[in-house]
């Protein structure tokens, strides 16, 4: 309704208008806080379906269903992102749960380009945390019937919610609501916004275009002088113009004429048209009661949609990503290039300069941040060490390089370039772990036995010297045995260069046995309940002059492995020991149990094809999607799909406070990792949190130090160690002599408080989810840049979600999700036969004359399926890649397949009448969507031969 009747007020002064109130007015602040008090109103984050913006949910913590928000009145101006005030409907106006006959499972196809879960991070190191986007969508299982429940003294009264105890009143009625759910499984509770707390960031950098198509001729003979002609007439009698955002989550908006910059007035009064497909980003300055759409302002030009470089600035200023370069304070605040490490650094750390250090990183790493070494001591005793770039000696808290490293607070990588969160003579230089040069570092030692169970350990501080930089592939080489002990490094070319006293075989039999030590933890982790979820990913490859010229899948590595299990290790290791030390102040990572509602739709799916899922617990789930791999060994699609879904359950990992109030300690696990306590220690030079624990570790050592030289036990057994030992003292961690040597340590290294953390902790999150969302829009903008130069590229998918006006496909090659709609188009007939659940797509050789912007109007057939004739198919390609581009891509002139189209081998086209049911396989025509006048995505049709058209 809004968009409607901004559209028609686009051309007309709002003064001119009838004034009339569109929406409710907010409820007072006083009134909110009133009604938050009673139960009377839920505190949620404000969520808009992508495929639907008059659908929104909100998400009240404890309650396992989101609240259904529909339409333009019930949401009343809020905006994706919005923290909200919204008032529970009554059970008699709940909707019915959205079930579709034949819809497998709540099938996302809002996802970018891999989206994935259980990840390893851009550098390819072992921080499995699940990243969650919140997808909506029209497909869910179907849900039992309503049930008819009394619920006697649970405070339900004809479906509404009372709370009588005033101080408790937010929580009973939680507590009620979850119960009204229950009792009620078929309904979706609604509910309506009452206020806005809190205004979303986004809501000051929308990008997307100033919709001009309304007044742009589209007719062919059309001069482009008396276009220029014609649209300067119009804009020098408008007020205002509609600006359509890239995000379809966003409201369309009107900017006023007079707030343009000079530069768009300029181009619109002599006519320039190509003004609507320069990307600009708007600010929504205001959105009144009496305002059918929101008012916006722009606020900068990035240039032509089309283009690499403007979309990526686009990119970044959408995600508020720093990409400026660093300040003279800043860098002010850093040694010089000339820098050695004092004298004093020698005597109070511990020198392992004489160890066989080396570090493993993807091939076109600078920012070195970890490395690794192995010794053997008695009876199959190993001695592990991880050591870690010590950027907090270079980071000191209250200086301006602290203040941009917490601002920034994340590396962002852009594929071919990164934005890194400290300047390079830091993070590639005087911190970095380069080898054959001496640096300061954090390190842990293990003593581990053959079963792999740590013994004893020690931490602290080092001076080290990395002897090589292997990459990935280096190191899988070695695993694989092509690298022996008696092999010289100088004899083979490509092999990276030696430092020190250190040989080519120490390196490979150092390598050998950490990959035999890490196999061992990897199989204890799983045995005690870990999950893994790793989805394909897509790699591009680049011509000289920056555009994408293929993308490959990322294959598993086990060098990749090895590497990620020591990580983890250590990431676990500081998170219980700065737990121990500073329980109110230790900053630690968790991640939540699935959201129960799409864990049992994901289970029900795979039950319904006959794949058995046990969800009870994340070692369970492992399992069991381990024993469907086998199961599937012949269907790999379908098994990367099951992982895609087994993601889409998942909850997003999250950095807090340990010593906030609003959490309870039974919630701070690692539900992926199955670990009790986690955190983020080992890439200080590319993350925020990793420079907070490195503070907290070194506090921490430093306390009890002072503690042990205090009690005079220089020589007590190394177990006795209260806090970085694997033995934890309690009683003696909580005397008054370590207590006052913890707190003189915090004063020393500037621990910040409880509050200060919780909001670093808020801080980095928000961070860390603007870099992922970076990340896809990127990996996306490069699918959609490949696409559009290849014209079209053609694909098996899978079927996963299917209805009587569109299907969800998985789409192979690329790994993602689309749907393509089929109702309304012309020349062709779907019909659904939901006792089946089949859909028959055929051509119609019946016309209608329909007329764009009329209700009845049809979609042309060739948005929705791409014809060819079978005699003008070429041959298909053969393994050489004979007949195609140098990716493999058919080429293409048109989009209705009127020229001869060339077909790779495994990629058959289909015929009418055309059979669909849940899991089929089609192929389909994906081609690139938007650019120069909207938003880039990838279009999927169906890929039909026949000789009707």
């Amino acid at each position: 309704m809004a968009d409607s009747n901004a559209r028609s007020g686009y051309h007309l002064s709002r003064q001119s208008q009838k004034r009339r109130n569109y929406y409710t007015t907010y409820w007072s602040k006083e009134a909110v806080t009133a009604a938050l008090e009673r139960g009377d109103v839920f505190r949620a984050l404000f969520r808009v379906n992508a495929h639907n913006r008059l659908e929104a949910y909100c998400k009240i913590e404890g309650v396992p269903i989101d609240i259904l928000i529909s339409g333009s009145d019930a949401q009343n101006r809020a905006v994706e992102g919005d923290i909200v005030v919204i008032e529970i409907d009554p059970l008699s106006l709940w909707t019915k749960m959205k079930g579709s006959s034949g819809a497998s499972f709540n099938a996302s196809v809002s996802n970018d380009c891999n989206s994935a879960g259980a990840s390893i991070n851009c550098k390819g190191k072992g921080d499995v945390d699940v990243d969650f986007h919140e997808e909506r969508n029209t497909y869910h299982l179907e849900n039992g019937s309503q049930e008819s429940v009394a619920l006697a003294g649970n405070g339900l009264v004809n479906g509404n919610i009372s709370c009588s105890n005033e101080h408790h009143g937010e929580v009973n009625a939680v507590q009620k609501l979850c119960a009204l759910t229950m009792a009620f499984p078929s309904k979706r509770p609604t509910g309506k916004v009452v206020a806005i707390i809190e205004k979303s960031r986004r809501r000051n950098g929308i990008v997307g275009f100033l919709d001009l198509k309304q007044w742009v001729s589209q007719r062919k003979d059309f001069s482009e002088k008396a276009e220029a002609i014609k649209l300067s007439s119009l804009f020098s009698s408008m007020k205002y113009i509609p600006f359509a955002p890239n995000d379809s989550k966003f409201p369309k908006l009107m900017v006023p004429m007079t707030s343009l910059p000079d530069c768009i007035k300029r181009r619109l009064e002599v006519g320039d048209a190509k003004v609507g497909t320069e990307l600009v980003a708007a600010q929504i300055v205001n959105w009144g009661e009496e305002d059918n759409a929101p008012e916006a302002h722009v606020i900068r030009v990035f240039g032509c949609g089309g283009d690499a470089e403007p979309c990526i600035s686009a990119i970044l200023f959408q995600n508020a990503i720093n990409s400026s370069e660093f300040s003279s304070e800043t860098l002010s605040c850093l040694p010089s290039v000339n820098w050695v490490i004092p004298l004093e650094e020698y005597q109070s750390r511990r020198d392992i300069r004489n160890f066989c250090i080396f570090t493993i990183d993807p091939a076109s790493t600078t920012d070195v941040d970890d490395a690794l070494s192995i010794n053997w001591l008695s009876s199959g005793i190993c001695r592990v060490g991880v050591h870690i770039a010590d950027a907090s000696y270079f980071v000191l808290p209250e200086t301006a390089l602290d203040a941009e490293a917490e601002f920034r607070s994340t590396s962002v990588y852009l594929l071919r370039r990164k934005l890194p969160m400290l300047p390079s003579l830091l993070s590639e230089n005087l911190g970095s772990l380069n080898p054959g040069v001496e640096r300061l570092a954090f390190s842990i030692f293990w003593d581990i036995n053959p079963t792999g169970e740590v013994l004893d350990r020690w931490i602290g501080r080092t001076i080290m010297q990395s002897c090589c930089k292997l990459s990935y592939e280096h190191a899988q080489d070695i695993i694989d045995g092509k690298f022996d002990v008696e092999t010289s490094a100088t004899s083979i070319s490509g092999l990276p260069q030696m430092h020190g006293h250190f040989q080519w075989s120490n390196v490979v039999k150092s390598v050998k046995s950490l990959y035999a030590v890490s196999k061992i933890l990897k199989e204890n982790r799983y045995n005690d309940g870990a999950l893994s979820l790793a989805n394909p990913k897509l790699d591009f490859l680049f011509n000289e002059d920056g555009s994408p010229s293929n993308f490959v899948f990322q294959g598993s590595m086990e060098s990749k492995s090895l590497v990620e299990e020591f990580m983890l290790l250590a990431n676990r290791t500081a998170a219980e020991v700065i737990s121990r030390a500073y329980p109110s102040t230790a900053l630690l990572r968790r991640h939540p149990e699935p959201d129960l509602r799409k864990l049992r739709e994901f289970e029900a799916f795979c039950c319904k094809h006959g794949l058995n899922l046990d969800t009870s617990s994340s070692g369970r789930l492992h399992l069991s999607l381990e024993r469907i791999r086998q199961e599937l060994k012949d269907d790999s699609v379908l098994f990367n799909i099951i992982l895609s879904y087994a993601t889409k359950s998942m909850q997003m990992a999250t950095y807090f406070c340990s010593g906030n109030s609003e959490e309870c300690e039974n919630n701070w696990g690692h539900y992926a990792l199955a670990v009790p306590l986690y955190t983020h220690f080992t890439s200080p030079l590319r993350r925020y949190p990793d420079i907070v624990v490195h503070r907290t570790m070194a506090a921490a050592v430093e306390a009890e130090a002072i503690y042990l030289k205090k009690r005079n036990n220089f020589n007590v057994d190394k177990t006795r160690r209260c806090l970085t030992g694997i033995y934890f003292d309690r009683d003696a961690v909580e005397s008054h002599e370590a207590q006052k040597a913890l707190s003189f340590a915090a004063a020393e290294h500037n621990l910040p408080c409880t509050e200060m953390l919780t909001g670093v902790a808020a801080h980095c999150n928000e961070r860390k989810l603007a870099g992922r969302h970076v990340n896809d829009a990127i990996v996306k903008l490069y699918t959609w840049l490949l696409l559009r130069r290849e014209k079209v590229l053609f694909s098996k998918a899978r079927v996963v979600g299917l209805g009587p006006k569109f299907m969800s496909i998985y789409i192979q090659k690329l790994a993602i999700e689309r749907r393509i709609y089929y109702d309304e188009v012309e020349g062709l007939t779907a019909e659904w036969l939901d006792a089946t659940c089949t859909l028959v797509l055929s051509l119609s050789t019946s016309k209608r004359f329909q007329r764009r912007g009329s209700p009845a109007y049809c979609r042309p057939l060739e948005e929705a399926v791409l014809i060819v004739s079978p005699h003008k198919l070429m041959p298909a390609v053969d393994s050489s890649g004979e007949n195609c581009n140098e990716v493999g891509i058919p080429q293409i002139e048109d989009r209705d397949g009127s020229t001869s189209v060339s077909h790779v081998q495994d990629v058959e086209t289909a015929a009418f009448p055309l059979t669909l049911r849940i899991l089929s396989t089609i192929s389909v025509a994906l081609h690139a969507v938007g650019g120069d006048d909207g938003p880039h995505d990838v279009g999927a049709r169906l890929y039909v031969s026949s000789y009707c058209r």
